[in-house]
């Protein structure tokens, strides 16, 4: 009876305790909407300022909403939003209060595309007459390439560059898999879908070797050439500070080089610019960031709206991050409903993910294209395998000189740990059924039956791939299956094969379905909303504290971790290029 006791009283708290978090979560959740209301007016911009892109974090597609754990433990998020970025940089240009662009270079990251799509606006910004700088301690690669744009180009006296080229790393599970008493079962189209290696290699096939090399080649010369025009040097000199590792070397020559212009301390760059922005010595730079920028900028209304929606991340069938099936097809056909979008851009940065869901999200595009409406793709660092299954019915598709798409194949992997089971724990398993595949166990190999029956599916799916591609590109089936196979190309080589029709921003993208619509003003619409709805941070908020604590205690293994568990949850069919590292 006492334990009795103990365990009524045990669930009475607990009830308690659940009522409590809940009403903190609601009240700080309220508390936080109150705040961000009541900072919702544009932002005064003074003169003589500068718009100051702190290259300190990632750049990514577009501001992400703040978690609510991230809220409570006081994290401040650095990335930088791709979409104010570029909105920053183009109206600058014209506002009379902005006199120039600081870039401070502190290591920042982000994808080769996004990287090449910022420097184009940085340059169309210069053709303003306004000057941009560049100020650094240590440039990472990427930095550098976007640094070099600037009119001046310094770095602290005993600071260092990086250029290096382009590469990049993969991990290869099987010897771990093998030790563990686990064995991936591989069933696949395309001698070139590569995304399964890591589970049945040690290292990388002789045709994925060869298509790395096809498409990392020309993005480094497009990076290169970047470099070479901005600091007024030959390609080749590039190259040469690439191989010679210029990151060790002693930067006194640099000026002498054109590597920099000038070598100087941080606060004789601020001076410059302080002179250059009449500012007296004595006061602080009027430096305004993109984002508080972003918001200063009236949105232009028009009755000709124009939907912009982010397809990012991984495609899952369910789930809260990355592109949902579930939640972005509905949403698809809820804007082909609705009367007041005139037409919709897609904005794809995945390299793909469940087959199933990129159908999903395939059907609800084509029903907005039955709408009458007009619908054209931008790709942004990668649209590859389900990437670009979501993108192959487009009107148009736009992508970028350094964009990888393609990836037109299928696979599935089904684990067998009986060896983990039996050899490594020895535990046995039995089945009993009244048929010899009524229990598909991951217990037991597949039989040649089974592996026969999976191949027809993923055959069947690679069929539908290659069909809804040739369909959309108005292609034969036997024209798209010469440049599938799994294989990825860069932006140059897909508009060459015909996977696109023109290279070319987001930006681009917008105007040119303007000008094909007849548009003289048109109304930018973005979706989804990232911030989500606050009842869904509550609900999220155990997992949120969950994930945090094992990034902490990982540290850089969390990585690995994490390959290792997105591989036990992939679902079974897969439209996915491999994850691709280049820096």
């Amino acid at each position: 009876m006492k334990q009795f006791f103990i365990y009524v009283l045990a669930t009475i708290a607990g009830i308690w305790i659940t009522i409590l978090i809940s009403i903190l979560g609601s009240f700080l959740m309220l508390i936080m909407m109150i705040a961000a209301g009541s900072g919702s007016s544009s932002p005064e911009i003074s003169k003589h300022s500068i718009l100051h892109i702190n290259l300190d974090g990632s750049i990514e597609e577009r501001a992400q909403g703040k978690s609510l754990i991230d809220e409570l433990q006081g994290i401040q998020n650095n990335s930088i939003p791709l979409n104010d970025l570029i909105k920053s940089i183009r109206h600058a240009a014209t506002d009379s209060k902005i006199d120039g662009i600081y870039l401070e270079c502190n290591g920042g990251s982000a994808g080769t595309a996004t990287l090449a799509y910022v420097a184009e606006e940085l340059a169309k910004f210069k053709e303003s007459g306004k000057w941009i700088v560049a100020y650094g301690d240590a440039y990472s690669q990427g930095n550098y390439y976007l640094a070099s744009v600037a009119d001046s180009l310094w770095l602290n006296p005993i600071g260092n560059i990086d250029i290096h080229g382009l590469g990049g790393s993969t991990p290869y599970f099987k010897g771990l898999l093998d030790k563990l008493g686990v064995e991936a079962q591989v069933i696949k189209v395309g001698t070139y879908k590569s995304a399964v290696e890591p589970y049945i290699m040690t290292g990388p096939s002789e045709a994925n070797i060869q298509q790395i090399k096809a498409y990392i080649n020309p993005i480094w010369d497009y990076i290169k050439d970047g470099i070479a025009t901005g600091r007024n040097v030959d390609s080749e000199t590039v190259n040469q500070w690439a191989d010679s590792i210029i990151a060790t070397q002693n930067p006194a020559t640099f000026a002498s080089r054109n590597v920099v212009s000038s070598l100087l301390y941080r606060h004789e760059a601020e001076d410059w610019m302080k002179t250059a922005t009449e500012t007296d010595s004595d006061e602080s730079l009027n430096l305004v960031s993109p984002t508080t920028y972003a918001a200063s900028i009236k949105d232009k209304k028009s009755d000709n709206k124009i939907a912009v929606l982010y397809a990012v991340g991984d495609i899952v069938d369910t789930g809260n991050s990355g592109i949902v099936g579930a939640k972005m097809a509905p949403m698809i056909l809820d804007l082909a409903e609705d009367d007041d979008i005139d037409a919709l851009v897609l904005r794809v940065n995945s390299g793909g993910g469940s087959a199933f869901a990129s159908e999903q999200i395939w059907e609800a595009l084509e029903q907005f294209k039955a709408k009458g409406k007009p619908f054209y793709v931008s790709m942004g660092d990668v649209a590859a395998s389900g990437g670009y299954y979501i993108s192959c019915g487009a009107d148009k598709i736009y992508c970028q000189p350094v964009t990888l798409t393609g990836s037109i194949g299928i696979f599935g992997i089904i684990p067998c740990v009986k060896g983990l089971l039996t050899d490594k724990l020895g535990v046995n398993v039995s089945t009993i059924s009244t048929n010899p595949n009524a229990n598909l166990s991951l217990a037991e190999p597949m039989t040649e039956i089974q592996r026969a029956a999976m191949q027809r599916q993923i055959d069947r799916g690679y069929e539908t791939f290659v069909g809804r591609c040739a369909e959309g590109r108005n292609l034969s089936v036997d024209s798209i299956k010469a440049i599938a196979e799994g294989r990825v190309w860069d932006g140059m080589a897909a508009k060459r094969i015909g996977l696109v029709d023109e290279l070319g921003t987001l930006n681009d993208c917008i105007e040119a379905l303007a000008l094909e619509q007849g548009y003289d003003k048109y109304q930018i619409v973005e979706y989804p909303d990232p911030k989500g709805e606050w009842w869904e941070e509550i609900l999220m908020a155990s997992g949120n504290v969950k994930e945090s604590i094992l990034n902490e205690e990982l540290g850089e293994a969390r990585q690995l971790y994490n390959a290792i568990k997105k591989a036990t949850q992939l679902e079974r069919i897969q439209c996915r290029m491999e994850p691709i590292v280049i820096e």
